[in-house]
């Protein structure tokens, strides 16, 4: 599987991927998040791709010494794999000296990406 950075020929497929997240799913709404990924270089959207399928959809806000996780979503059809663990584990491969938060949907799963640490409560 390769992690894949959004591009204008991926606005169809990002969208649909997107539509895949609780909350707002409207037309609007999903065309206002791909508008900040396309014109906000801070905002970056990264697609997973298996075989010749996008599976998955991770978009992240950078900042000086962390990344914001917006946007973490897999086709219905692959969920329970692990897919959406591997991309995390895939955005902290790009960025291994920036810090991964969430928000308040992406944080309950960052947490559970986690690796166990010994000794910590």
């Amino acid at each position: 599987m390769i992690l894949l950075r959004y591009k204008k020929t991926y606005e169809k497929i990002a969208m649909g991927l997107l539509s895949y997240m609780p909350g707002d799913k409207t037309v609007k709404k999903l065309q206002e998040w791909i508008q900040r990924y396309e014109t906000d270089d801070s905002w970056q959207l990264y697609l997973l791709k298996k075989d010749e399928d996008f599976i998955g959809l991770i978009g992240i806000e950078l900042g000086e010494e962390d990344y914001t996780l917006q946007h973490l979503s897999v086709n219905p059809s692959f969920r329970g794999e692990g897919i959406g663990q591997e991309m995390v584990m895939k955005l902290q491969a790009l960025f291994p000296d920036k810090t991964c938060i969430g928000t308040e949907e992406t944080d309950l799963f960052i947490q559970k990406c986690k690796p166990k640490e010994e000794g910590s409560d």
